[in-house]
């Protein structure tokens, strides 16, 4: 029998820890609303014991949101760092987890799990660079470069940089810290924000704010097509899944932003919805356990 593995999702809003062998093969799952750091790692390390005692499992693999620290040999390894999750800022997540749970522990981001599951078993099947978007509570990039992620004194930030701005759209942006970046433009929060509205499900795909959210979103692709030349683009989250009418409009828009002076790769569509679906972010956790255990 294939080994079993623990994963944890920490996401801005929820958690979903998995207990898998892989995606055909799910033992169990709990969603953990996330409310205090406390509150929220309390609860899960109370399901990952009880897994532990009735199934055991060989690595845990946390995916988390961020910014966190990935540098192994930092003395805060593991905890994230400045987020605008209130109460969240420092906060030990995969120390903590490992020394509850007595299991080998990965860590690394939600999205760059979610970009190495959909290289296992999704949208990235057979590609060796390859990056997920996450478009929700907020926008965020898992970029895979010769088959890892990409490592320096951080890691990828990318949906903060400062968009080329759709014609005519001067709407300040929602991002705290800096105004309108990608995810100041089309984050959940940020379209809600500029709309006063409280749900982004029942907005019509012909309302105007859909044009600025995809342009924003295409020029994040051009960036990343520019700096590293994925094999392909997967976005997923909240905003595109309510709206997927957005990804044919980024694909379009990207080739005209592009202009002829990179040619994409022929076939299917260069940006294109997730294989994975909803479970890009939990199974993500389970390919860090996985990558980790091999």
């Amino acid at each position: 029998m294939a080994e079993t593995y623990a994963g944890v999702e920490l996401g801005g809003t929820k958690c979903v820890a998995l207990l898998a062998r892989g995606p055909e093969d799910i033992i169990d799952r709990a969603v953990i609303p996330t409310t205090s750091p406390e509150e929220t790692l309390t609860r899960i390390e109370r399901t990952l014991a009880d897994w532990k005692a009735q199934h055991g499992f060989a690595v845990l693999g946390i995916a988390s949101f961020g910014p966190v620290d990935l540098d192994e040999q930092s003395p805060t390894f593991g905890h994230i760092v400045h987020t605008s999750k209130a109460g969240w800022s420092g906060v030990d997540v995969a120390r903590r987890l490992e020394r509850r749970t007595g299991t080998p522990t990965a860590f690394d981001t939600d999205v760059n799990g979610a970009a190495l599951a959909e290289m296992r078993w999704g949208a990235g099947m057979g590609f060796n660079d390859f990056a997920y978007i996450t478009v929700g509570t907020g926008v965020g990039v898992g970029l895979i470069v010769n088959g890892q992620p990409t490592r320096g004194f951080g890691h990828s930030e990318l949906g903060h940089i400062r968009a080329v701005r759709w014609k005519g759209d001067d709407w300040p942006g929602a991002c705290p810290f800096h105004g309108d970046c990608v995810e100041g433009l089309a984050s959940g929060p940020a379209i809600k924000t500029r709309l006063g509205v409280s749900d982004l499900k029942d907005l019509e795909a012909s309302d105007p704010v859909w044009d600025s959210v995809a342009w924003a979103l295409a020029h994040l692709c051009h960036v990343i097509v520019c700096a590293a030349a994925p094999h392909a683009i997967a976005i997923g989250g909240g905003v595109t899944d309510h709206q997927p009418h957005l990804l044919e409009r980024i694909n379009a828009m990207l080739a005209e932003s592009l202009n002829g002076y990179i040619q994409l790769p022929e076939g299917a569509a260069y940006v294109r919805a997730p294989g994975l679906g909803s479970d890009a972010g939990p199974l993500g956790a389970i390919a860090l356990a996985m990558n980790a255990k091999a």
